[in-house]
């Protein structure tokens, strides 16, 4: 790497801690100040440094742009592989991850399970948002305006005796969603598997995906799918954390 550039990226590396002026830039850098001075008119005029006073420098627009061009490239089921693969060895059972396409939940990624009794379900395939875990947990991750519209549109087909058949008790459990940070499938979507699911969310904070681990119940009780919530969750942070998120606190 050029000198140039290691003190290039050294005066924004120190900007990023917030506005500074030209003898700290200097120092930061370990440059003299017409040195620094140099380095950031041509890091200004390419809008990477900016001037709110005549005194000092903060970052610029151009790093902004980057930065959420960067972000916007980030694919999820690509950072979410090798933790699906950990969770599905773990539980044994079906993991898997969805996005939202409009009204719908489409599966993009998934890790068989390792029984002989297994769920029928592909990559690809669609399913509806109000009877099952991923898209409770999807619809919990709209701005609350948008998703009771959303609501108000969707249409409700009982596929079970357990499924949710309105707006307002589907907007009741993605309340409850919000509340305890999964959600859950009791035979709403298929009567013989229920699913439990958390979301991923990229570095906005906004829930870009879901992760669900779906269970015959044959195979397991609903009290038992709940005690891989725990793992669920801390399985959809390290994703997430590897998307950008960065949790308060």
């Amino acid at each position: 790497m050029s000198q140039s550039l290691q003190r290039g990226l050294a005066l924004l590396n120190t900007l990023a801690e917030g506005p500074r002026n030209l003898d700290q830039l200097a120092e930061a850098a370990g440059v003299h100040k017409s040195t620094a001075m140099r380095l950031l008119r041509s890091l200004e005029s390419a809008r990477f440094v900016n001037r709110p006073d005549a005194h000092h420098y903060r970052l610029g627009s151009a790093l902004f742009e980057l930065a959420n061009c960067a972000l916007d490239g980030i694919d999820v089921r690509a950072a979410a592989r090798g933790k699906l693969r950990e969770l599905g060895e773990r539980t044994g059972h079906t993991v898997h991850l969805a996005v939202r396409e409009e009204d719908r939940a489409v599966y993009v990624d998934k890790v068989d399970s390792s029984r002989s009794v297994r769920m029928y379900s592909r990559v690809g395939a669609r399913a509806p948002l109000h009877c099952t875990a991923v898209g409770k947990v999807l619809l919990s991750g709209m701005p609350e305006q948008d998703r009771r519209e959303l609501a108000a549109r969707l249409e409700y087909p009982a596929l079970t005796e357990r499924t949710v058949t309105g707006a307002e008790s589907l907007l009741a459990e993605v309340d409850r969603v919000l509340a305890e940070g999964c959600a859950f499938d009791r035979g709403e979507h298929e009567d013989f598997v229920h699913c439990v699911a958390a979301g991923v969310r990229d570095p906005r904070g906004a829930v870009v995906a879901a992760v669900s681990v779906s269970v015959p119940k044959v195979l397991l009780d609903f009290d038992e799918l709940l005690g891989w919530s725990g793992e669920l969750k801390e399985a959809c942070a390290h994703i997430s954390a590897e998307l950008g998120w960065q949790p308060h606190g």
